[in-house]
């Protein structure tokens, strides 16, 4: 019998991170309070010049000068969580995910009921390979959004990651249950439900990845060697 060694910490990869939220000069003012000072006004009117101009550096992949821009918005600004969020996502698209965490871990304290904001810093957290805390981070995501498919995903990986195969398989289920037509999640049950022991559950699901258009071929080699 030949093993799948290959998908589970792979399939991590192709999860993307939580985009940057656009934001609006108008919702920067307010972000600020009600009533604002002549000075307090401008800091917020010359902190929402630097983070659109860091939205737009981001976006066209130059997460250094989105970070620069970023700090300058939070110099001007430091009470709005966003600039925190998407500062971290640029971080963690250079592979600075300690400061990525560090970034999402404020914007939490800003804004605790961020469903992303946990997502995210689960997702940096799974590349430093603290799949305890990472599993903690996807599990208040989906306290905050129950329908979050890829928290359920990802926590699924980490738990396998663990060897916890009926915890990631419990996970992968919800998760199919969102999107049936998740083929990574078939295939990631499958490779749970193998390191059972369960070859018959194994196959059902390899095959059904197969239905739904996976063409990978250690996939279908392995379901040629086991089913």
């Amino acid at each position: 019998m030949k093993k799948r060694t290959a998908f589970i910490g792979a399939i991590l990869s192709l999860i993307p991170l939580g985009q940057p939220l656009i934001l609006k000069t108008s919702a920067f003012l307010s972000a600020t309070g009600f009533l604002l000072s002549v000075s307090d006004k401008a800091n917020a009117e010359s902190a929402n010049f630097y983070f659109d101009r860091a939205f737009e550096k981001g976006n066209n992949g130059d997460h250094y000068g989105a970070i620069s821009d970023y700090t300058k918005a939070i110099e001007l600004n430091p009470n709005y969580s966003t600039s925190f969020y998407n500062r971290g996502w640029n971080k963690d698209s250079i592979n600075d995910h300690y400061g990525a965490i560090s970034d999402y871990t404020k914007a939490i304290e800003l804004d605790p009921n961020y469903a992303n904001s946990y997502y995210n810093r689960g997702l940096s957290k799974s590349k430093l390979k603290d799949y305890q805390g990472a599993i903690s981070d996807y599990t208040k995501a989906i306290e905050l959004d129950p329908t979050m498919k890829s928290a359920y995903k990802n926590r699924g990986i980490n738990k396998a990651n663990l060897k916890n195969y009926y915890g990631a398989i419990s996970d992968y289920t919800i998760a199919i249950e969102i999107n049936p037509y998740d083929t990574d999640l078939y295939i990631n049950r499958s490779i749970s439900k193998e390191k059972l022991g369960d070859i018959r559950g194994a196959c059902v699901d390899a095959k059904k990845a197969v239905s739904f258009g996976d063409n990978d071929p250690k996939n279908k080699n392995w379901i040629r060697n086991n089913c």
